[in-house]
């Protein structure tokens, strides 16, 4: 049986201040987080051109434009070449991905344009993965094949000082970037009785309740458990 698993990416009002806008059909920009390590990355939010055909920086309110214009951006995942790296302890566990499992990408949206809607959590895209693992399980000649594009790969000082610990995965050519986002959460409460998103009791019907672990805010990967991986993965293939 293959595996499916939720991860949170994309800028938030933690990690760059905004969440990425949402418009009135559905479509959105996926928006990716400050890139703050990598200091030779050219890419920021005043240059770089979103699939709407807008800079980034367009997206952020008049208080931050300054502020953010001439910041990197750190594009990971990216969905160019469909590859995702993390060397944080927080998401070793990816390296167990195996060929025919799907990563699948969610992110803070919310309303712009002239469309008004409150915040959520939306699944944006997927990777149906290819290759996972760490760096010593590739050769060199699959890192620059598969792996090149990647924010943790290319600038040579980020790689050498990650490679001990980098996770990397690469989908197939089946994987993608949504046409339209999908929402996934509601506001429920935690232990003091103040709101945080949680799975929807929709998504619930899909991916299961974890064990009640239903806070998908800010957590950890979510591993979806046997019981439902077949249902997630048939409605996940069928997104676009």
């Amino acid at each position: 049986m293959g595996k499916v698993v939720l991860l949170r990416v994309g800028i938030d009002s933690g990690s760059g201040g905004i969440q990425g806008p949402l418009f009135r059909n559905g479509s959105f920009e996926f928006v990716p987080i400050p890139d703050t390590v990598n200091h030779s990355e050219k890419r920021t939010y005043g240059n770089t051109t979103g699939k709407h055909g807008k800079k980034l920086i367009e997206y952020f309110p008049d208080r931050l434009k300054a502020k953010c214009r001439d910041q990197a951006i750190h594009s990971d995942p990216e969905f160019d070449s469909f590859t995702y790296g993390d060397p944080t302890s927080l998401k070793a566990r990816l390296r167990k991905l195996e060929p025919g499992d799907l990563l699948v990408f969610y992110a803070g949206l919310e309303g712009s344009g002239g469309f008004q809607s409150k915040a959520g959590l939306y699944i944006v895209g997927y990777f149906d993965v290819l290759k996972a693992g760490r760096v010593e399980n590739f050769t060199k000649s699959e890192m620059a094949t598969f792996f090149g594009k990647n924010a943790h790969v290319y600038d040579r000082k980020r790689f050498n000082h990650d490679k001990a610990t980098l996770v990397l995965v690469k989908g197939t050519k089946k994987s993608r970037l949504l046409k339209k986002a999908v929402l996934i959460s509601e506001v429920g409460q935690n232990c003091k009785g103040q709101p945080l998103k949680i799975l929807s009791k929709k998504m619930q019907s899909v991916f299961g309740s974890f064990d009640g672990h239903l806070s998908i805010q800010r957590s950890s990967p979510r591993w979806v458990y046997n019981d439902f991986v077949a249902r997630a993965a048939q409605f996940v293939r069928k997104l676009r």
